[in-house]
């Protein structure tokens, strides 16, 4: 027999983007042709899925780690990389997803509802999508993003109309088993049923669902006994049903002084999913009224329990006294609440534009290091991670792309000097101030960023000086740094 397993933590690893390739296109007679690098394909997602034939959540316990296909790496002849395949997860309907602090991501009811639990990361570019006119053959690409990993908790909360509650043993299995062809295990000893039952019970043209979980004692709104267990699984009910055992001998027990204790515990319970047990509609069902003792004791807490606005019933489940006007009276109050229930509202796709003064990102002070600062913002953290410092023309290229972000500028007005440590995505660096953009660079060799370097910088200066110098017959002198830029090898 498969167990039931209702709360599980999984590790969800989203599949990591594919790095972009660095390539120049080379054929007979055309030895330079150009970058053609291609991007890396995008990583896949964990997604989980809602499906009707899935009723527990067994499988992650047995495998709670979860991990999707990364892209692949782009090729070079603009060739990219293959896309990672999602990974999608079947869970039951009505299971809510948490993240670790107990917060409700996702409360996911219906068959083939989605949610992605992490996103992969995005693949990076080749050098031919980086090619510009001040760039026209980039010797680098960029890395793709690891994807999103996320410890998450699911959690079921069954679907039923109606909820079933009461003392263990009070008879709630038989009743369920009675009503419809639900065959949950009964037996005469206290917390046989350590699971919830599902039945589905027609009453007229009424089609509903009863969930029968296991019993509850005083204190299990603070997670006594099964008590958080079953106080879970009624949080989507429409109608609650005190079941009384009328024929009970444990001392200091009667079917008034049960309903005061559910009713207690209902009280106290707060539901993750919003809204108040307390306020749902109850009916009362004395049961196992076939034995004489628990028919005198019904009719004399009866006129009690109704006098506190509780409809009440006594059935038998054995020669099933009083069921079809239980059935019937439980399909008028849930159709009433069917019919009170808002119209689902169609999907609609909100639109949110950045707002004109956001710049994307923010400056501050790095509060263990006085000279430091921290940059924050989604799309820098997202350069830092893309970038290979291993190669000086892809940090020079982050260096422009943060100057076109306008950093430098924030971090000039914040007080910033050359040389103090900045800090982006978990990265440390001492700031120097880099050539803004649009300002030509000389690149001397592919895969090499001369503002890294100043000595290297002025060498190259003085090289080109020199060059020029011999070529047109005149003096060092009569050429400065800044007309170096108007002058091409190949002018004659």
């Amino acid at each position: 027999m498969s167990r039931f397993v209702d709360r599980v933590v999984i590790h969800a690893a989203a599949g990591s983007g594919g790095n972009g390739c660095a390539s120049v296109h080379r054929e007979k007679y055309k030895p330079l042709g150009g970058p053609d690098g291609g991007n890396g394909g995008n990583g896949g997602d964990v997604i989980l899925v809602v499906d009707g034939n899935v009723h527990t959540l067994l499988d992650f316990h047995f495998h709670p780690h979860a991990g999707a296909a990364s892209g692949k790496q782009g090729q070079g002849a603009n060739r990219d990389g293959a896309m990672g395949e999602d990974l999608e997860l079947l869970v039951p309907d009505g299971t809510v997803i948490l993240d670790e602090s107990g917060a409700v991501l996702a409360d996911l009811v219906g068959h083939g509802t989605r949610f992605v639990a992490a996103r992969g990361g995005r693949g990076g570019l080749g050098n031919a999508a980086l090619a510009s006119k001040a760039r026209r053959a980039p010797g680098f690409a960029l890395l793709g993003e690891p994807g999103e990993t996320r410890d998450l908790v699911l959690e079921l909360r069954s679907v039923a109309d109606a909820g079933l509650l009461g003392f263990p043993s009070a008879g709630k299995s038989s009743l369920i088993a009675v009503l419809s062809s639900a065959k949950p295990k009964i037996a005469d000893y206290p917390f046989t049923t350590l699971v919830p039952n599902l039945g589905v019970v027609t009453a007229g043209e009424s089609v509903y669902t009863m969930a029968d979980v296991p019993g509850l004692i005083p204190g299990a709104s603070q997670g006594k006994g099964l008590g958080l267990d079953f106080l879970r699984h009624i949080e989507r009910c429409s109608v609650l049903v005190h079941v009384v055992d009328c024929a009970t001998y444990e001392p200091g027990r009667d079917p008034v002084s049960d309903i005061d204790a559910l009713e207690e515990e209902l009280a106290r319970y707060t539901p993750a999913l919003g809204g108040d047990l307390a306020s749902r509609p109850r009916l009362v069902v004395l049961n196992k009224v076939d034995v004489p003792e628990a028919r005198d004791l019904a009719e004399m807490v009866r006129a009690e329990i109704e006098a506190r606005g509780l409809p009440v019933f006594e059935v038998s489940t054995v020669t099933r006294a009083g069921l079809r006007e239980l059935s019937f009276a439980l399909a008028k109050v849930i159709e009433e609440d069917r019919a009170s229930r808002p119209a689902p509202e169609v999907t609609r796709v909100v639109l949110r534009p950045t707002a004109v003064d956001d710049s994307g990102f923010t400056v501050e002070r790095d509060p263990a290091d006085e000279d430091g600062f921290i940059v924050r913002g989604e799309r820098p953290d997202r350069w830092i991670r893309q970038t290979d410092f291993n190669n000086t023309e892809a940090v020079g290229y982050l260096a422009d792309r943060l100057a076109r972000l306008g950093v430098e500028e924030a971090l000039a007005k914040q007080g910033a000097v050359p040389g103090c440590p900045v800090t982006i995505g978990g990265v440390t660096f001492d700031w120097e101030p880099s050539t803004p953009a649009g300002i030509a660079v000389m690149m001397q060799t592919r895969g090499n960023d001369p503002r890294l370097d100043r000595n290297e910088r002025i060498g190259a200066s003085e090289r080109k000086v020199a060059k020029l110098s011999r070529r047109k017959h005149v003096d060092y002198g009569d050429y400065s740094e800044t007309g170096i830029a108007h002058y091409d090898d190949d002018d004659e």
